[in-house]
């Protein structure tokens, strides 16, 4: 009775991680997606609202599910008076912060530093350029992403039954 109990959860344990994984697959083009929402909504308040870039950062980051939405409202608290830091300051370090919350991985958390590097710094319009070139370069990981989950996400899925089942045969 104890060796089907403890092979029950092993082989539960192992489906369960082959699940999250796959759900990681699912999550990053989605993600992806709504970064690209926000860098677009970004560009709407820097350009038409003419709105100062705290409050611009604020107001694309309440629409957002988390951890995107925290990264945002972090970037903006923390150019606002009483900490002041630079964006450039303040967006890396939310990055950081939010990125290992995200399914996103390297490629377009170092899209978003490079991003990162130029907002506050210049014009309007060289704002709006590398919030385009940023987009751009969120669309062709949008598409690794998606060929990524198509190729492995239901892989992912038999892969922890099968290594479950795998372990209990070899343990029993």
């Amino acid at each position: 009775m104890l060796k089907l109990i403890g092979a029950t959860l092993i082989l539960l344990a192992a489906t369960v991680g082959g699940w999250l994984k796959a759900r990681q697959f699912a999550d990053r083009p989605r993600q992806i997606r709504e970064l690209i929402l926000a860098l677009q909504r970004l560009a709407t308040e820097i350009s038409y609202g003419v709105t100062p870039l705290p409050d611009a950062l604020s107001k694309t980051g309440e629409p957002l599910r988390e951890p995107l939405r925290t990264m945002f409202k972090q970037a903006a608290a923390s150019m606002l008076p009483p900490s002041g830091r630079t964006a450039r300051e303040s967006l890396h370090e939310a990055i950081e912060r939010a990125w290992r919350h995200t399914a996103m991985k390297a490629p377009e958390q170092d899209t978003m530093m490079q991003l990162a590097y130029s907002l506050g710094t210049s014009d309007r319009a060289d704002q709006m350029r590398h919030i385009e070139l940023a987009a751009q370069q969120l669309k062709h990981e949008e598409a690794s992403a998606l060929a990524d989950q198509a190729r492995y996400e239901k892989m992912s899925r038999s892969l922890g039954l099968l290594i479950g089942a795998l372990i209990v045969i070899l343990i029993y």
